[in-house]
């Protein structure tokens, strides 16, 4: 579907039409969504109709299929909709509203999904929908901070899968939900290209697909079904993951988590209220544990499949048993990182990555980033791999500030600007790991004791640098440095810094970000 004004703005030889592109999809053109997306996206109103039916025919469906269970006698079980359907001769009346009914949901589901199109132009993601209300999405491609694949269980099935285009903004992201699964891999890595800057030459090869809207849905459900069969993910092969997590180590992980001394906590409070006879306490014992049995069951569940693999296009990321998700993070795109280690898991020499990237996502949204535990579990190994592919940038000498100094420090000859002696007692168990050091590329910010932490600031990513004193900052002659980058789970602030000192890095921090800065050209990594 075309847009004359757009082909005449566009004309024959625009870039989109010489730009080599996988999918006929992305051509620069308005396509549509795969046929059985009304489907998917109305799916939890036909879930609520099944309810309702389930509901009013729950004792002749027991009667059916569990007729032992039934055997009661006559008049013992309320009259349900088809007794009275039956008695009252009303069968083709009923008949008629539900064909009715059925037509007008099919109806209404070919209009959204016939209004329903997106275009990838050279420029831009752009989504338009609505039949009524028009709505018109664009997401720059200059702004993309990554691109998502999710596919649901349900989808997945049915060979579906959906893009989200993560933009720079508050409710910024694109959704292209949903396509057949390859389309949507082969649409992604278009995308990502064009976000890149590159502008190939050749022409596309991939031709428009064929058949009619149920050939396609037919040959989508035959193709999820068999890739569940075939225990593939995506119909394009992935890169291989440089981390692998064995599965023992990810379930030790989790039950060595705070999340399992709140449990032992509240069964200790169970056998103490039970032994002083407190009954309204068993009120709260069941839903408890089926909220903490859903916690381990989601959180074991979503580290499973994970892979992380460095790709031409950025940092590629899967994760998921039952929704897999996978997202390409192009280069430039991560703001701070953290490396911590909770204190059960030293014995045992396992860490943890978390990033903190523009999500896309509205203010309203208070679910938390899938994507911002890059590793959720890993070995000095497998955290020195990750690293290197997060910040590839850093230079090699700079590496020493990472685990020598940084993760498993302090050494002696600390590099790290520490808390003074004197202030000690403001971070008794900490105050030698509490740290700063700042080089020509990062700021490292080290933190912790019980939970040891270091957080890794790319300065060409950093937006300002603060200073702030309290009222016993100001008494102790000491000072707390913040970096300020995009809000997330990494924290990127340290305070009980000697004044004296904490100016000193605000200087130097403030002129190698500007230099970082005026020579970074990781938002055209391929450009």
């Amino acid at each position: 579907m075309t847009d004359p004004h757009d082909a005449e703005r566009r004309g024959p030889d625009s870039p989109v039409a010489r730009a080599l592109v996988r999918s006929p999809l992305s051509d620069g053109e308005w396509q549509r969504l795969h046929p059985l997306t009304p489907l998917l996206r109305g799916g939890l109103f036909l879930l609520v109709i099944i309810g309702v039916i389930v509901a009013n025919l729950r004792e002749r469906l027991f009667e059916l299929f569990l007729p032992a269970v039934t055997d009661l006698p006559p008049g013992v079980l309320p009259p349900d909709p088809v007794d009275f359907i039956l008695a009252n001769n009303l069968i083709l009346i009923a008949g008629g509203g539900a064909l009715a009914v059925l037509v007008v949901l099919l109806v209404i589901f070919r209009l959204s999904w016939r209004f329903h199109t997106f275009r990838v132009s050279d420029d831009d993601v752009e989504v338009r929908s609505g039949v009524l209300f028009r709505t018109h999405r664009r997401a720059p491609l200059d702004r993309v901070q990554g691109v998502n694949l999710t596919r649901p269980m349900v989808a997945r099935l049915l060979g579906l899968a959906k893009l989200e285009v993560v933009g720079a903004g508050l409710d910024s992201n694109v959704k292209l939900e949903y396509l057949s699964a390859k389309a949507a891999e082969t649409v992604r890595g278009d995308i990502l290209r064009l976000a890149s800057g590159r502008r190939l030459s050749e022409r596309g090869v991939a031709a428009a697909p064929a058949g009619s809207a149920v050939q396609q849905a037919a040959d989508a459900v035959a193709a999820g079904i068999q890739g569940i069969v075939d225990g593939e993910d995506f119909s394009d092969a992935e890169p291989e993951s440089i981390v692998r997590i064995p599965f023992g180590r990810l379930v030790a992980s989790r039950v060595l988590s705070g999340s399992t001394l709140m449990l032992v906590a509240l069964i200790v409070a169970i056998i103490v209220a039970a032994s002083l006879s407190t009954l309204w306490l068993l009120f709260t014992i069941v839903p408890a544990f089926l909220a903490f049995g859903a916690y381990y069951v989601r959180s074991i569940a979503r580290g499973l499949r994970y892979s992380i693999a460095p790709t031409s296009d950025g940092v590629r990321l899967t994760f998921g048993l039952f929704t897999t998700i996978s997202e390409v993070v192009p280069p430039g795109r991560v703001h701070a990182i953290e490396v911590h280690q909770p204190l059960l898991w030293r014995p045992f020499g396992w860490w943890s990555i978390s990033v903190n990237r523009l999500t896309g996502r509205g203010s309203t949204d208070s679910t938390t980033d899938p994507f911002a535990a890059v590793l959720p579990i890993g070995t000095r190994d497998d955290i020195e791999r990750v690293l290197h592919i997060l910040a590839p940038a850093l230079p090699l000498e700079e590496w020493s500030f990472v685990f020598r100094d940084g993760i498993l420090g302090p050494v002696d000859d600390d590099p790290y600007v520490v808390t003074p002696r004197r202030v000690r007692l403001l971070r008794p168990l900490s105050w030698r790991r509490n740290g700063v050091v700042v080089t020509e590329d990062a700021l490292f910010l080290r933190r912790g004791w019980l939970r040891r932490t270091l957080a890794i600031v790319p300065l060409a990513r950093l937006q300002s640098i603060g200073l702030h004193q309290g009222p016993l900052a100001r008494a102790t002659r000491t000072a707390t440095l913040a970096a300020h980058v995009i809000a997330g789970t990494v924290r990127t602030s340290v305070g009980a810094l000697d004044r004296d000192a904490a100016l000193t890095l605000f200087g130097e921090t403030s002129r190698a970000t500007v230099a970082a800065a005026a020579g970074d050209r990781s938002h055209r990594w391929a450009g």
